[in-house]
């Protein structure tokens, strides 16, 4: 510990460009006795060691070395849990395990921020999986929350606490960001919109957002890639809109103009990848068209729908064939800077019967029963297991 700790602290005083005369006035010992604890000939009495580590703004476990081992098993936490796929999983069978995992983390690291807010994302994924989301159409038609039954949801009202206390003390601004992004979604769901509205508009405007700005922020082909990441990042977050837009009034599905606007947003993709690599955003096509098979299958269109079916199933072979874990460029003129890397994972087709219709609402009860007694679903069905 000697050693270690008057080179950490000569290391710290170098640092800060700091003499050992000023650290001895600073804590009330000789410049003496600092160069003993330099050299190795000594050690700060206990009771030095809080002013020692405020001297140098750092904690008493950083001061000892400890921060790095610290940081070290909390990584390990969070690598554990991210192992588990949560978003891409389907089931609820990871979420006990899941956090008992992060509260024994917690009880040796209490009130890590890094935790904390794992803790908080896991305990939304929780609530709507073991919970869901209970919606219904107001007589109007348009959707509403089941605000009575959310606020039982136990896994939500943890993590609004968390929340609420991470966007007060947390010192990292994206633990505040995530945390933020949580509660608005949260509140909403329990029936507190104003609190969910004062959250929200925490938030910069679009504007403003890290995308835009690191695009302004450079030029050349660094520039490019931002715009090109800026114009696909749009294209997702765009098109989710526009389906919640379709599903908040059910009366929009009386005619065919659903169709219309999820094949808008379709061609977003293909106007911006015009030579059909999208790359990881292959994904964002699969949902689109399994959403669109259903949608065209309700307005009658019954042949265009399995074009769809088919259309997830192209698009869900293309991003099997990138997911080999290595970083990949895309090729369109707009695109041809952005990098992205892969993930190893099991066959992403497969789960395409499982998946759809991606959305579930309105309900799509009648739709289903009748889409999959048509012969060619089976077919289709078969496709996605090859």
């Amino acid at each position: 510990m000697q050693l270690d700790l008057g080179q950490k602290i000569r290391e710290l005083r170098r640092r800060d460009g700091r003499t050992q005369e000023a650290l001895a006035e600073a804590i009330g010992v000789t410049s003496q006795a600092v160069s003993r604890w330099e050299a190795n000939g000594g050690y700060p009495d206990m009771e030095m060691i809080p002013s020692i580590a405020n001297y140098f703004g750092i904690t008493i476990d950083e001061l000892f070395g400890y921060h790095n081992d610290r940081e070290s098993k909390i990584d390990t936490i969070i690598n554990k849990i991210e192992s588990f796929g949560i978003q891409s999983r389907g089931d609820d069978e990871w979420v006990d395990e899941c956090l008992a995992i992060l509260r024994e983390g917690l009880a040796e690291f209490p009130k890590n921020e890094r935790l904390l807010i794992t803790l908080a994302e896991t305990l939304s994924e929780a609530g709507w999986r073991r919970h869901k989301e209970w919606l219904y159409y107001d007589d109007e038609g348009f959707i509403q929350h089941n605000y009575d039954i959310h606020k039982g949801n136990g896994y939500w009202t943890e993590s609004i606490k968390l929340c609420e206390y991470l966007v007060s003390n947390a010192a990292d601004n994206s633990t505040v960001t995530k945390a933020i992004q949580i509660l608005v979604l949260l509140y909403r769901n329990v029936g507190e919109n104003e609190k969910a509205i004062a959250y929200a508009q925490k938030m910069p405007e679009l504007k403003n957002c890290r995308e835009l700005l690191l695009a302004a922020a450079s030029d050349g082909k660094e520039e490019a890639k931002y715009i090109g990441d800026f114009l696909l990042k749009t294209a997702r977050q765009f098109a989710q809109q526009l389906v919640y837009g379709l599903i908040t009034n059910k009366h929009h599905f009386e005619s065919d103009m659903p169709i219309e606007k999820i094949k808008g947003a379709i061609s977003l993709f293909y106007l911006i990848c015009d030579d059909g690599n999208m790359g990881q955003y292959h994904g964002d096509l699969i949902e689109l068209y399994l959403y669109l098979s259903r949608v065209q299958w309700e307005r009658g269109y019954h042949d265009d729908a399995f074009v769809s079916l088919d259309e997830s199933l192209k698009h869900a072979k293309a991003l099997e064939a990138i997911r080999d874990g290595k970083e990949h460029t895309l090729t369109a003129p707009l695109v041809s800077f952005v990098k992205y890397e892969t993930s190893l994972s099991e066959k992403i087709a497969k789960d395409l019967p499982i998946d759809w219709p991606m959305w579930c609402n309105p309900d799509y009860s009648q739709v289903a029963k009748e889409i999959k007694a048509d012969p060619r679903w089976d077919e289709w069905v078969a496709k996605t297991q090859e």
